[in-house]
């Protein structure tokens, strides 16, 4: 047997949308990190993208389970001396759900040139509304624990 090796731009990409409301942070993060990655494919190959598109709705409805909304942090810095800012889920989430997620998903994508590639195909909207009607995009199921 050979080997088979995607190339970049073989593969048409395909859209799919995905209702965040009452899902778990990580769960669904980890699995639309995979639909980007393209390891739902039998096509992946590790160094081409072979992933999908991913539009996520309803992100202000996220599930955080535990003590997560109060304990868990999300830190920048300014550049400057001390200048460490930081900022709990909670209030991310009030103010910028979208973000929760894109950094979930960030972290679970690889670290170099082609994760950044890869996070550029997700897609999160607050609200059930999204301007990606045009191409069609296909619910992602997948079981529910």
């Amino acid at each position: 047997m050979r080997t088979v090796h995607a190339k970049p731009g073989e593969r048409e990409k395909k859209w799919f949308v995905v209702d965040a409301e009452d899902e778990v942070l990580g769960r669904l993060a980890s699995r639309i990190a995979l639909v980007l990655r393209g390891k739902h494919t039998p096509a992946f190959t590790p160094h081409v993208d072979t992933g999908d598109f991913v539009v996520v709705v309803n992100a202000e409805k996220i599930r955080l389970t535990g003590a997560k909304r109060e304990a868990k942090m999300y830190w920048r810095h300014t550049g400057y001396v001390g200048g460490i800012e930081g900022v709990s889920a909670g209030r991310m989430l009030d103010t910028h759900p979208e973000r929760v997620i894109y950094h979930a998903v960030r972290g679970m994508l690889p670290h170099n040139r082609l994760g950044r590639q890869m996070l550029k195909k997700l897609k999160i909207h607050v609200g059930s509304e999204h301007p990606h009607a045009a191409q069609k995009p296909v619910p992602l199921e997948w079981k529910k624990q």
